[in-house]
């Protein structure tokens, strides 16, 4: 059996997970960014049990089909642009409709619908938070920055940054070298 559970973002939220499963006496078989395999069928009242503990814990336990599938279009974008080594060769808009097997006009649809913001969007926020990233533990410039993010330029990526935070990428590095000299004055 597979649940399905929002928020789930990071290994921390994993561990939590896991903990809830084993305190309930269940049994999982993988857990994923967003999703728990369990062995066995939950009865409904372990459901509610889990649903309850996870809330406490800023997760949420899904149950319908169309909050299902967001989360696995956001889980997917996060996995891609956050936890892979390098971002897929081919479109997004390819990459995510094959993973999730469904057509990238429905997922699209769907997605803007909901979210109010389409998937390219989302994209590009996560792309951003990860070159922010990179640019403030990485000792990359922002050429080797913008290959790494298969941005077509630096000056793409340059007014996407801007775009989205308000900030050029080198002020935003500027910040980083601010806070390093200040924590060594403490």
């Amino acid at each position: 059996m597979i649940l399905y559970i929002k928020y789930m973002v990071s290994l921390r939220c994993k561990m939590m997970v896991e903990d809830e499963l084993r305190k309930l006496g269940l049994h999982y078989v993988v857990v994923d960014l967003g999703s728990v395999e369990i062995l066995e069928d939950i009865t409904t009242e372990q459901h509610e049990t889990l649903k309850r503990n996870l809330l406490k814990s800023g997760l949420e336990l899904l149950d319908d089909k169309r909050s299902i599938l967001i989360e696995k279009i956001k889980n997917t974008i996060v996995e891609m642009v956050h936890y892979r080594d390098e971002l897929p060769k081919t479109n997004y808009s390819d990459y995510i409709a094959e993973k999730l097997g469904y057509d990238y006009t429905y997922l699209s649809n769907i997605f803007s619908e909901v979210k109010g913001i389409n998937i390219q969007q989302f994209i590009i926020h996560h792309k951003i938070e990860k070159v922010k990233e990179l640019l403030l533990y990485e000792d990359l410039n922002l050429t080797e920055i913008s290959y790494k993010m298969h941005y077509s330029s630096v000056a793409h990526l340059s007014n996407q940054f801007k775009k989205v935070t308000g900030l050029s990428p080198s002020y935003y590095k500027k910040l980083r070298q601010k806070r390093h000299s200040n924590l060594e004055n403490i």
